[in-house]
Parts: C-alpha cells; sequence; structure tokens
C-alpha cells in the first residue's frame, strides 16, 4: 500500500525554526531534564552515612510512603498559603491591569516599567525589607493601630499578641507582594490583544460596563490570567524564602521542608521523593488546567 503524498502546504514548510529552536531545546534538557530524571533514582536511594550526602541507590519506595506522612500538613499548609497569596495579589494584579491597559494612554511604557521595578533588586533583599515594614514599630502595623483594627485582626487570627511579622498573615503579604508582577503583566498581554471592535460593539448593543467586562473582556483575558496564575503558584508552592524571614517556627513551608532534609538532616532521598511529590502535583495541577482552558475555547470556537 503506498503512502498517502505529503501535501505541498506541508512540503514547502520550512525546517529552519527548529534550527532556532535547537539551543534552547539543549539548554533545557542539560539543565532541565537531566537533572529533574536524575532526581528519580536519588529518591530511591538509601544515604550512605549521617555525615554526607552520598546515596546508595536501593530501589526503596518507602521514602515517598514517609515524606507523604510527615510532610502532608507540610504541603496542604503551603497549598493554602501560596493559594491565598496568589488570590490577594489577583484582586490587586487585575483592576491594575486593567486600568493599565484600557487607561494607561502614553504612560502605559512607565507603567509597566514602575510594576517591573522590584525585579531590578533581589528577590531576598525585597523580602527582607518586608521584616522592616511588618516589625513590630513598623509604617504597616502602627497604620493598623491608629485605625483601631489591630484588635478586629487579632480576633481573626491575622495578628498573634500584636505582632504582624512571624505569623502567617506575614509571609501571605511576602509572598503576594512578590507575585504581583507574574500576574500583572501576562494580563496586560491578554488584555492589550482584545479587539477595540468588540468593545464598540458592545457598547452599542448597550451591554454597559458590567456586560462588557463579564461577556467580553473576562472571557478573553483569561489565558493571561490562567498564565499568571500558574507562574505566581508554582513558585509559591516551593518559596523558601518568605516563610524563613517573614513568618515564625509553625509557618513553614514545603520548600523550607526540603531545605532542612538537605542541608540539616542530611537526608537526600526523602528530599528528592517530596521534591517530585511536589512537582508531580502542581504538574497534574497545571495540565488539569490548561486541558480546561483549552476545551473551553474549543466551545467557544
Amino acid at each position: 500500500m503506498n503512502a498517502s503524498p505529503r501535501s505541498p502546504a506541508a512540503e514547502a514548510r520550512p525546517r529552519w525554526p527548529w534550527g532556532l529552536l535547537a539551543p534552547g531545546l539543549l539548554w533545557l534538557l542539560l539543565w532541565f531534564v537531566w537533572p529533574l530524571a536524575a532526581l528519580l533514582p536519588m529518591s530511591l536511594s538509601e544515604p550512605r552515612d549521617r555525615f554526607s550526602l552520598a546515596v546508595a541507590f536501593t530501589g526503596r519506595l518507602a521514602n515517598y510512603g514517609e515524606v507523604i506522612q510527615q510532610y502532608a500538613p507540610t504541603l496542604l499548609r503551603s497549598l493554602q498559603m501560596a493559594g491565598l497569596a496568589t488570590l490577594i495579589a489577583l484582586l490587586i494584579a487585575y483592576p491594575l491591569a486593567c486600568w493599565i491597559s484600557f487607561r494607561g494612554g502614553r504612560f502605559k511604557g512607565m507603567l509597566l516599567g514602575l510594576v517591573v521595578v522590584p525585579f531590578f533588586t533581589s528577590y531576598l533583599v525585597r523580602t527582607i525589607a518586608w521584616t522592616t515594614l511588618l516589625a513590630d514599630q513598623g509604617p504597616v502595623l502602627a497604620v493598623l493601630r491608629a485605625l483601631g483594627l489591630a484588635g478586629g485582626l487579632e480576633s481573626i487570627g491575622v495578628l498573634s499578641d500584636g505582632r504582624l511579622l512571624n505569623t502567617a498573615a506575614a509571609v501571605v503579604i511576602g509572598l503576594a507582594y512578590n507575585m504581583l508582577p507574574y500576574l500583572v503583566l501576562p494580563l496586560v498581554v491578554s488584555l492589550e490583544s482584545i479587539d477595540s471592535q468588540l468593545l464598540e460593539a458592545a457598547a452599542d448593543l448597550l451591554a454597559g460596563g458590567f456586560g462588557t467586562f463579564s461577556r467580553v473582556i473576562w472571557p478573553l483575558s483569561l489565558p493571561g490570567l490562567t498564565a499568571g496564575v500558574v507562574l505566581s503558584l508554582i513558585p509559591g508552592m516551593g518559596d523558601v524564602v518568605n516563610p524563613q524571614f517573614l513568618g515564625g517556627p509553625n509557618d513553614r513551608m514545603i520548600g523550607n521542608a526540603i531545605q532542612n532534609l538537605v542541608l540539616v538532616q542530611r537526608q537526600v532521598p526523602k528530599a528528592a521523593a517530596l521534591a517530585l511529590l511536589l512537582m508531580t502535583l502542581m504538574t497534574m495541577a497545571v495540565l488539569a488546567q490548561v486541558r480546561r482552558h483549552g476545551s473551553r475555547e474549543l466551545t467557544a470556537s
């Protein structure tokens, strides 16, 4: 049986784009896929001794069961804190992105520059700066006391013994602050891709502000929203710096647990198992979100 002839369009398709992709694919293969693949045999190993990071492969599946049993509460706390921080950042980022996209005018470039200004300094420096803002004598707590909000926030668990620093709330604030640019930038790109004629058509049909937003702007901004949430939630889940400097002993997240397993307990196999477990859960969540978004686009079309 003869093979079906290739279409002229397929034969005319240039192959040079693969050459442009080759350096990036090679980089990902060497510095991402290869180290990631090395975690799998490492997670099935045992430490050679108590004083080094050397491991011996033994096929020990019990590492996964032990880390799940021991760190399930930490994993759940990490998900809660990262999810809450993403939600808070989104409530700030979405109106800001809408304002920049539709009202920024000739200042749009400057406003986007201000959004990315925090990237000009180290992540660690930005987090340490929040320790000054959230300190017992810092400006944030002073404003809350002046407004008479300290007692109410204490009753709902935001403050602890009149303190904001070294609490779960401080960790969420730090995460939300660092997530904000990752949400604003994809949203601005998605909102700016909306055809202005669609907005004019909605106005001609007397849709009103809310109708235009709910039926035009919101559905068409979902790709940027999905990308922003993914870019924010995944790093937030594995964050080490904010819990270390802004949280207390009971506010550690899964990244701190992995760090402790490697640097303190010298349990590299369990750290690898916990890292792979976290990566698997996040990958499944991302694929589910992408699949859901893709099916929604097919339904809309």
